[in-house]
């Protein structure tokens, strides 16, 4: 009988990976688990997201490569010379955007693999590496547009949020006043986004406008942030120093799963959406949650 991925890591429940802060909530996460190391010997992973059927899709960026682990532990490589992609997430279409930082753009691979360039400038100068993207209830994309690397791969005039709109036809810049915009994610109600800055060491949230603008950021914790994601019930997952931490949508902390490896991005996946994903560095985790994750 093949067993899915999920139930195999509930079956290492018992061996120890990582630890979970005591004297919290572990309401949220499944009876009796521990963190599970799925995969190692990756060099740089990043962009955990999942599609409609629970596979899981990751990137590996100094490897060029995007990832797929589905749903019963095969994992394949989706797409090779991938233009340092980074952050992912699937549009309403099932195609899987991609912030490829190298290419300085955003693009879209279709099922088939047919590669579609959705953004690549802001007023004639081009990004200056696209890092990580949320997509909301009209179609339009959110990304942040950081700079890592060389002091030279700064194209635009700083370091930026931006927002394409669902005709594909125009980019805005929402947000100007961050230090390194870095992981985005907004509610299912659409009404609040959250935006890491690795620069300033917070986690800002804003009011989504109607007209797709944002109003007034507003220190949400005072804590650092790579990639982020949240679960049903409106709680924030945040990749820090240490390991993953969990905020209600009040900003108090309610769990933090400590990892071996520096996180670098979370994300929910497998059949029911309740296995926590972390990429940490070189290695890919699993931690069974007793909620589901967010689907955007």
């Amino acid at each position: 009988m093949k067993r899915t991925l999920s139930a195999v890591i509930a079956a290492f429940a018992l061996i120890h990976l990582g630890a979970i802060a005591q004297n919290e909530s572990t309401s949220l996460i499944a009876p009796g688990v521990e963190l599970v190391k799925v995969r190692g010997d990756f060099s740089f992973i990043e962009g955990p997201v999942a599609d409609e059927a629970g596979n899981l899709y990751f990137t590996d960026i100094p490897n060029n490569r995007i990832h797929k682990l589905d749903t019963e532990g095969k994992l394949t490589i989706v797409r090779e010379q991938s233009n340092g992609a980074n952050g992912l997430i699937f549009d309403a279409d099932g195609n899987l955007l991609a912030c490829e930082g190298r290419g300085k753009r955003v693009t879209s691979m279709a099922p088939d693999g047919t590669i579609t360039v959705l953004a690549q400038d802001y007023n004639d100068k081009e990004f200056n590496s696209p890092n990580d993207l949320w997509i909301d209830d009209k179609g339009g994309i959110y990304f942040t547009d950081p700079n890592y690397g060389e002091p030279d791969n700064l194209t635009q005039d700083g370091e930026h949020v931006y927002y394409l709109w669902p005709d594909g036809k125009s980019v805005n810049r929402v947000v100007s006043d961050m230090g390194k915009p870095n992981g985005i994610v907004g509610t299912a109600d659409n009404k609040l986004l959250y935006i890491a800055d690795t620069g300033l060491r917070k986690v800002f949230v804003f009011n989504i406008n109607n007209d797709a603008t944002l109003g007034p950021k507003r220190e949400f914790i005072d804590s650092g942030s790579d990639g982020m994601t949240l679960d049903e019930q409106g709680n924030l997952y945040i990749t820090w120093i240490g390991g993953v931490g969990i905020y209600n949508p009040e900003g108090e902390r309610l769990h933090f799963i400590e990892t071996a490896e520096m996180p670098t991005n979370v994300g929910f996946a497998g059949e029911d959406h309740q296995t926590l994903y972390i990429t940490a560095r070189t290695s890919l985790y699993a931690l069974q949650m007793a909620v589901k994750g967010l689907q955007n």
